[in-house]
């Protein structure tokens, strides 16, 4: 059903569509979490008990993600145990799981508007809940934005699958998304067209951004084992209001601004952001906002940072940034040394703000420059178990991107 026009509609389309909407925002309403150094400590936990190898089948790399799914080698079988596999304050984001699985056999014809079934868009715009999976290994190089339903995975394991050399994925005004083994590179602006997002409704899109993933006023969503490279704007981009968000595993080179957190310093909703970041490899060729956050709070463990050209973490507006577990290796330009960078404020402002760092491994002269109650060696400990050591990232983070998942194997 087309929507260029309300005021043409008939009056009980304009119902369904209203109705539509209220839904939708219902749906993807999601209440910060109180204690977040609990979401903390449950991360911890999870490390520590992989570390322990306890965790479900486990291999003992102490990634509790990695642990909890790869050593089983009927994975192709048990394709939806992933989604009890999460950790941090994106853990209950089901994806899929509940749904049929849905092969994408075909990896052209993409039409925004009346996509034709076997096709991802086919698929992602769907209202039931949907695994989806693909046939065989493919390229699919999108007209305009992929603009996802509720209740979707995308499970790129078992195949190789780019999406790339178009405007990507787009996630807005929905919850539980879990974007999974995708290699996502080359995102170009999409926009000016209309664009279909449910079975019942497509509508015109303004010119997009050009991110790899973006993130809008949406929540419970899980990126995981994604290599992502060179695209127009971000490679992965969380703003308006999005929260309850794990970014983890993936492998990210080639790019300049590479991941966002909050819209602006001026649209407080944000505050109730709140992303977990780990076990990323931040790689070659990157330049800065590793991530760049405003108003949330975000806790950043056990990712490899081996390069940067400006800065890795960054923020503004007051964020709180809990650094624990991470590698920084700087840049050897003297002037490029700080992990950290304070945006838009004076230090009397951003002093105050509470940055901390615990058991970083800092390399080649990188600082961190901890603020607010980080600043202090005093400060509460959030728990009395720990991220793993900063000195066993390399070996936790060696697997970041997507897998080369092969059928009757382990992944």
């Amino acid at each position: 059903m087309a929507t260029p026009s309300l005021a043409a509609l008939p009056f009980f389309f304009f119902f369904f569509f209203f109705f539509h909407v209220l839904s939708t925002l219902s749906l993807t309403s999601s209440s910060p979490v109180q204690d977040q150094e609990l979401v903390v400590q449950q991360v911890h936990r999870a490390i520590n008990d992989s570390r322990r190898n306890l965790g479900y089948l486990s291999c003992g790399t102490g990634n509790p993600i990695d642990d909890c799914w790869r050593c089983d080698p009927n994975w192709e079988k048990n394709r939806q145990r992933l989604a009890d596999c999460a950790i941090g304050f994106g853990k209950n984001a089901i994806g899929g799981r509940n749904g049929r699985i849905y092969v994408v056999t075909d990896p052209g014809n993409d039409d925004p508007v009346t996509p034709k079934p076997g096709t991802l868009r086919h698929a992602v715009i769907q209202d039931e809940p949907l695994w989806i999976i693909f046939a065989r290994d493919m390229t699919i190089q999108l007209k305009e934005e992929l603009i996802m339903n509720s209740f979707k995975t995308l499970d790129g394991r078992g195949a190789s699958v780019h999406i790339a050399g178009g405007p990507c994925i787009t996630i807005q005004f929905v919850t539980n998304i879990i974007i999974h083994g995708l290699h996502i590179h080359d995102c170009k602006q999409g926009g000016n067209a209309y664009v279909r997002d449910s079975p019942q409704h497509y509508g015109w899109r303004t010119i997009s951004d050009g991110d790899g993933v973006s993130i809008f006023g949406a929540s419970h969503i899980w990126v995981d084992h994604n290599s992502l490279s060179n695209c127009k704007d971000g490679l992965i981009d969380a703003i308006h209001g999005s929260t309850a968000i794990t970014i983890s595993n993936n492998y990210m080179t080639h790019h300049d601004k590479v991941m966002l957190l909050g819209h602006s310093d001026s649209y407080t909703q944000d505050k109730n952001m709140q992303v977990t970041i780990a076990f990323n490899h931040f790689g070659e060729g990157l330049v800065q906002r590793m991530p760049r956050c405003r108003h949330g709070y975000f806790h950043v463990v056990n990712n490899d940072y081996t390069h940067w050209e400006m800065y890795a973490i960054g923020g503004s507006a007051n964020p709180t940034i809990n650094s624990q577990g991470n590698r920084f290796l700087a840049p050897d330009n003297r002037f490029s040394k700080e992990v950290t960078k304070h945006e838009d404020a004076p230090e009397s402002e951003w002093r105050n703000w509470n940055w901390r760092s615990e058991g970083d491994l800092m390399m080649n002269g990188a600082f961190f420059k901890a603020s607010g109650a980080g600043a202090s060696s005093s400060y509460a400990k959030a728990s009395s178990l720990s991220a793993r050591p900063s000195t066993l990232v390399g070996t936790i983070t060696v697997a970041a991107g997507a897998l080369g998942c092969k059928k009757g194997s382990r992944c």
